[in-house]
């Protein structure tokens, strides 16, 4: 396996052109890099250009002579993340170059890289026979204007006028010693007859189509670029072994959550190419679980924050049960220290699962205490999370109605079990302080908006005159962070992430193969006419197992209308090499929600969560009702309402996992469904 050689290009301070600073994309690179020493290890060559030293000549020379370097065996990466404009073509010679009438660039310390020049830079390296990704975050918009300080930023800019007639020539400009015919290690920049070469292949991660800005914000106390942040948690999401096209699904729902001004695309799309190789290259490799260990703080499992684990101090929230069978033989790790074997359950019901409890979340592991059981110190006990504490979303509500603010506030502190604070909501004064999911709320006039980060709305207006209305307006609240949870929902570097596909195909031509996501991680599919009115798309969806194991699988439908519902596969073992029905086979019809009319423009959403475990799951947690202002669910109502999602049932049976078995591992894999009926913009 060979090297990943990563050029890393973070511009946060613009000032040497005049323009306005960013102040997430030193971040976005830093963390990159992180991200890649703990995938890659010494694998890793990086060279990073930081603010006024990633000049544009220093940017062609990162990607000539440092990704240059990579070889056949090896992968090589850029990652930009800054300004990015848009021009309009003016000349007849910049028409046939750019047929859009528009070109973009990157908006390097001292001034524009052309993207017609960043193609065939890219192309030289690709050459090599080196794997080549490159993700930008970026946008190529003119006009670009900086929200308010409560707001994201825009990564967009103004082009200067005298970049006009420098910036959209196909050729590079040429190193010292370089062959006077712009050839360079036996390759051509051109061809003979003027065109240009086939492209070598490589893979662009967008964070935004051409026509679009891209945005930056608080993450944490930190800003970032949204698709970074969200393309990085995708990345632990997914685990090793993951293509392009799925990374960049996951990546498009993350970014969903966040707003939906910003749209990332993935290029080239078609099938069987780039798109459709593991991300950083190579062959899918099966991760490990993690372990359960004593060390000289105590016993911890090798999971922590950078893991997407909450630091729950105190809490044990948190919860880890010891895999591979429920007896105590060496088999599965378990016996010695004063084990004589797990503890039987309750009535004889069998061997009680073994659980640890986090006490102290770290960046790279966790301190556990054992629940009720002693494990031997000589040993290392495989796991797996089996309750997760859910990190509180961050409520922004606007300034300007304080008797409003009052009672929100209120409801917020009386929410929870017993009439304490919500667990699920946390309401802040500043963007600075949110975590990872925010909402906003603007109470003015008597109702109040509930909107996303980049202020795109979520339900209808709710009224807002007293204490009920307040109690409703918090319970919109913990419905929508249930919902989003769901969605974003996962478990970072697990094996079985790729173990079982989603294919979606046409039902009406089962034979054209699955249908693939497009450039926007979506699989988009529209109604066609029929006498007078319009027939709703119809599908197949089928879980394809392609490990060597039986796996239990259940999916669930994410609705646009706030709802999470397993009609679809209520969940079963799927045999290796197997394939699990929706619907048993029967058609899945993409009709648009109850109440919403069928008329040109109109749409729907839905996400499909698949969940994929080696035991049978607990799947209580994961089914929510739409929203409903005159349904809602109470004080303490509705799954994980404690701030807890827990992947074992406190009792019962049946189908859903008891409290005498363990979860084994378990992953989720999300992908997002479009219905659309023809018309303007669609």
């Amino acid at each position: 396996m060979g090297n990943v050689h990563a050029l890393l290009v973070g511009i946060d301070d613009y000032t040497a052109l005049g323009y306005d600073a960013l102040a997430g994309c030193v971040n976005d690179v830093t963390a990159a890099e992180e991200w890649l020493r703990r995938r890659v290890g010494d694998r890793l060559v990086a060279h990073r250009l930081l603010d006024r030293e990633a000049t544009v000549a220093a940017v062609r020379a990162g990607i000539r002579e440092h990704l240059g370097q990579a070889g056949p065996e090896d992968t090589a990466l850029l990652w930009y993340a800054g300004h990015g404009a848009e021009f309009d073509v003016r000349t007849e010679e910049e028409a046939r170059i750019e047929a859009t009438g528009r070109y973009q660039a990157l908006v390097c310390a001292d001034g524009p890289l052309a993207d017609k020049e960043l193609a065939v830079l890219l192309d030289e390296v690709a050459g090599t026979g080196a794997h080549l990704a490159a993700v930008l975050d970026c946008c190529f918009s003119g006009g670009a204007t900086r929200r308010p300080p409560r707001g994201p930023a825009v990564r967009s800019v103004t082009p200067h006028p005298s970049w006009y007639g420098r910036v959209v020539s196909p050729n590079p400009a040429p190193v010292e010693g370089a062959p006077a015919d712009g050839t360079r290690d036996g390759t051509r920049d051109a061809t003979a007859g003027g065109a240009r070469p086939e492209r070598a292949g490589h893979v662009l991660l967008a964070a935004s189509r051409l026509d679009q800005v891209s945005h930056e914000d608080w993450f944490d106390g930190r800003r970032h670029g949204v698709f970074t942040h969200a393309l990085l948690g995708a990345l632990d999401e997914a685990g090793t072994g993951a293509s392009y096209r799925e990374i960049m699904a996951a990546t498009r729902c993350r970014v969903q959550a966040w707003g939906e001004v910003q749209h990332p695309t993935l290029s080239p799309q078609e099938p069987g190419g780039p798109a459709d190789r593991p991300f950083l290259g190579g062959a899918v490799r099966p991760g490990s679980p993690y372990l359960l260990t004593h060390g000289v703080d105590g016993w911890e499992v090798d999971c922590g924050q950078v893991h997407g684990l909450r630091d729950d101090e105190g809490g044990g929230a948190t919860e880890f049960t010891v895999t591979g069978g429920s007896g105590g033989g060496p088999e599965d790790g378990g016996g010695g220290g004063g084990e004589a074997g797990a503890e039987e359950g309750a009535g004889g019901a069998g061997p009680r699962a073994r659980t640890v409890r986090a006490r102290r979340v770290r960046a790279r592991h966790t301190l556990v205490d054992p629940a009720g059981w002693e494990p031997d110190r000589g040993r290392a006990y495989p796991v797996a999370p089996s309750a997760l504490a859910l990190p509180p979303t961050t409520v922004l509500i606007e300034p300007g109605a304080p008797e409003a603010e009052r009672l929100l506030r209120e409801a917020v502190a009386t929410a929870g079990p017993g009439g304490g604070p919500s667990p699920l909501l946390r309401v802040a004064g500043d963007p600075a302080a949110a975590g990872d999911l925010l909402l906003r709320v603007d109470p003015a006039g008597g109702r109040a908006v509930i909107t996303r980060r980049d202020g795109t709305g979520t339900v209808d207006p709710l009224p807002l005159t007293g204490p009920a209305d307040a109690r409703t307006v918090v319970d919109c609240l913990e419905h929508l962070t249930r919902w989003y949870r769901l969605q974003r929902l996962s478990n970072p570097g697990s094996d079985l992430a790729s173990a079982v596909r989603i294919e979606i195909l046409p039902w009406d031509d089962p034979q054209a193969g699955p249908i693939l996501p497009d450039g926007n991680g979506e699989i988009v599919r529209a109604h066609e006419p029929d006498a007078g009115g319009w027939l709703e798309p119809r599908v197949t969806i089928r879980l394809h197992n392609r490990s060597h194991r039986r796996l239990w699988c259940a999916l669930f439908d994410l609705t646009d209308r706030y709802r999470s519902h397993s009609a679809l596969y209520r969940g079963d073992f799927i045999g290796p090499g197997r394939t699990g029905h929706a619907l048993d086979g029967r058609p899945v019809a993409l009709s648009l929600p109850a109440g919403r009319a069928v008329r040109p423009g109109s749409q729907s959403r839905d996400w499909l969560k698949l969940i994929v475990a080696e035991e049978e799951l607990n799947t209580v947690p994961f089914h929510l009702n739409a929203w409903d202002p005159g349904r809602p669910a109470g004080r303490g109502g509705g799954p994980a309402s404690d701030g807890v999602l827990r992947f074992t049932a406190r009792g019962g049976a049946g189908r859903d996992l008891g409290e005498g078995r363990s979860t084994g591992r378990w992953a989720t894999r999300t992908v997002a469904l479009r219905s659309v009926v023809p018309g303007p913009g669609h």
